[in-house]
Order: C-alpha cells, then structure tokens, then sequence
C-alpha cells in the first residue's frame, strides 16, 4: 500500500451531513483522500477543474446545478469516473446517469438526511477499491437514447411474464436456442448497447445476470424494454422462454434455466450458500449447459471478479459457445479476463461487435430438410 497511488475523490452533495459523513467514510479507506466537497453541481464542476480527481461521489437531486446537469458537462469536458450516491426512491434518476456516463452506483438507505446513510460504509469501501482499476479511456461514453427511453414509467412495474411454462399466446414460440449473460460493474450501459442492438426477429431467448441491488432491476428491464424492439421483462416465479424475450434476473435472486415441454423456462430460486455472488452468472450458466448444451451462446460482460468464468466451463463441456467482452470497451476487465483463463473462450470483441456476434447466433433458421417425411 505504500506505494499505491493515493485515490483522490470529490464528494459532490447538497447536504452538508452527506458531505462530512461522505467524506469521514472516504478518508478512513487507506489510500484514499477527499480533496473537495461541493454542494451543487456548479461548485462541482469548478473543482472538478482545478483539483483533477480521480473519482467522483455525485448526489443527482440538488439545488442550482443537478447531477444529470453535472453529468452532462462534466463527460463532454473530460470523462472522470463518477459513483452516484442516491436514494433508493431514485430509481430511475440513477438509471439516466448510468446513461449519461456515470460508472456505478450506491444506494443510500433513505432520502432524507440521516445517521443511516453510514449504513453504505462497507459498500463504499468496495466501490472505491474498484475505482483503483478504472481508466478513464475505458470508460462507457454517455448513450445517445432517445427521449422516449429516458422518460420515466408511469408505473415501478414491469409486464408480468407467463407464469405457466408453456401457455403460448398466439404468435409465440419456443426459444430453442439461448443466449446467457452475465455482467457487473459497467453493465447497464454494456447492456443497453447489446438490446437496442438485437433484431426484431431475433431467434433465441435471453437471460440475464447483472449484479444490481434488490428493487433496482425492475426499473432496469422497464428501461431495457423501451431501447428495442425485443420484450424485456424482470424475471419473477416461472417464466416461459420464447424467442425475442429477454428476461433479467431479480437483483436479490438467483435464475436457473430448465426444460419445459416443448421449450425452456427461467425459474427463479433463492441463492445458496454456495453463490458468491447475487445473482449468480455461475448458476445460471450451469443450468444453461445442463438443459440446452450446444444450444447455449454464453456472453461475458465488463465487471469486477470471476462471475461466469466457472460457468463458462460447463457450457463449452455441453458443446455451448463462450465470448467475451474486450478490455478495449470493458469498465473492469475483470470478469471476461477471467473467463479467457479457463481457455474456454471462443472470441473477445468490443461490446458493438458483441452485438453482431449475439444477433448472428439468433438469426432465423431455415427448416430442417430432413425434418419432412421420408
């Protein structure tokens, strides 16, 4: 630690108990110093300037200058890491400044200014020992989405998926092929770019494992459904996996994959002693390999750890394919640098040929000529 670099952070928060709070938790991490407070996003921008941080902490509800404000000038100046520190009740404040270029998020116990807010101490701490691994070159750039995609929901809801394993509505099918993702630190923004991305007849289902808090991966299906023309749904009980769906899994549960009848189903499970992480990448992999084998396309995104690289291995040993995400575009390199180790990996790509990559394995297949009668 002694010849670490020392992480320098600026708190940005308009109430002056976050800020001495903020910045007691900051200076107790070792290798860490707060080097300025500002109360809005205009003071912020100013220090941003003149004491060139490593890191910033953003509040996005303040007076003057907000944080998506800040957000938005602070990125097309220069691209410094930024970890939104809000509400719970934000939910979908925080999902537009992952999308103007924030890096991560922690949620704050309550809204209003309180002793809980110590409550994040431990979290911080590990959000701030990952910023040591960010570069700003790596950094996601802010999305150009649409307004549509950044207007709020009228409901905190999602659609409801089928809960009756195969009960098809007219239309639908089966997924007889899936594609499985796991991402972390950065993935929001990874994500939003694959969706968006994914073509309207779109050939397999999609499941996904993004380490997110409770709650918060309900807005995040809400805001994934509205980029493309794909149905993006929070994955709740037993759900059916037909073509073009994408479910997410809760963000305090795990997702596992299994036969259905004529096709697959998602079901949802409580974790287990044995998942390091919630949800787990792992689990789901697993489950994937074991009920559709060759049919499986296992896509490892930006996050910190070794999510996925465990799985990675049961799907190629069912015959499945395993890509990953370059460093070139991914946040925190850990999780696909540690699914190439298993030496399983088929291909490492940038996140937009990822995209390509997904939308060529989910291209519509012609029939079977040998499937007609003899």
């Amino acid at each position: 630690m002694a010849n670490e670099k020392v992480l320098k952070v600026l708190v940005i928060d308009d109430s002056a108990y976050n800020r001495r709070a903020l910045g007691e938790m900051l200076d107790g991490i070792a290798g860490v110093e707060v080097v300025g407070k500002a109360q809005d996003g205009e003071e912020g921008l100013r220090l941003a300037h003149t004491l060139q941080p490593d890191l910033i902490t953003l509040d996005l509800e303040m007076p003057r200058m907000d944080g998506f404000t800040f957000l938005r000038i602070q990125m097309s100046r220069q691209r410094i890491p930024v970890f939104v520190v809000s509400a719970h009740a934000s939910r979908e404040n925080i999902f537009r400044a992952l999308e103007l270029g924030a890096v991560d998020f922690v949620a704050k116990p309550t809204r209003r200014i309180s002793p809980q807010i110590m409550e994040i101490r431990d979290e911080l701490a590990r959000k701030v020992e990952m910023a040591r691994n960010l570069k700003p070159s790596s950094l996601p750039p802010p999305q150009p989405w649409s307004r549509e995609s950044l207007r709020p929901s009228p409901t905190e809801g999602v659609k409801t998926p089928e809960r009756v394993p195969m009960d098809w509505a007219d239309g639908e099918e089966p997924a007889a092929r899936v594609v499985v993702i796991a991402a972390s630190t950065g993935g929001p923004a990874a994500l939003s770019r694959l969706v968006a991305a994914l073509p309207q007849d779109f050939d397999a289902g999609v499941v996904v494992a993004q380490h997110m808090p409770p709650r918060f991966t309900t807005t995040f299906a809400e805001r994934l459904d509205r980029l493309g023309p794909l149905t993006v749904m929070e994955a709740t009980g037993v759900s059916s996996l037909r073509r073009g769906l994408v479910l997410v899994a809760p963000g305090d549960r795990c997702v596992e994959l299994a036969r259905g009848g004529e096709g697959f189903i998602v079901r949802e499970v409580e974790p287990s002693i044995h998942d390091r992480y919630v949800p787990s990448a792992d689990r789901l992999f697993r489950s994937a390999a074991a009920a559709a084998g060759r049919n499986v396309l296992a896509v490892v995104l930006t996050g910190m750890g070794d999510d996925g690289a465990e799985g990675a291995m049961f799907v190629a040993g069912a015959g499945g394919r395993v890509v990953v995400e370059s460093e070139e575009t991914a946040v925190i390199a850990g999780m696909p640098s540690a699914t190439v180790r298993t030496g399983v990996v088929e291909q490492v790509e940038p996140i937009h040929r990822l995209a390509g990559l997904i939308s060529e394995f989910g291209r519509p297949q012609p029939p079977s000529l040998g499937d007609g009668p003899a």
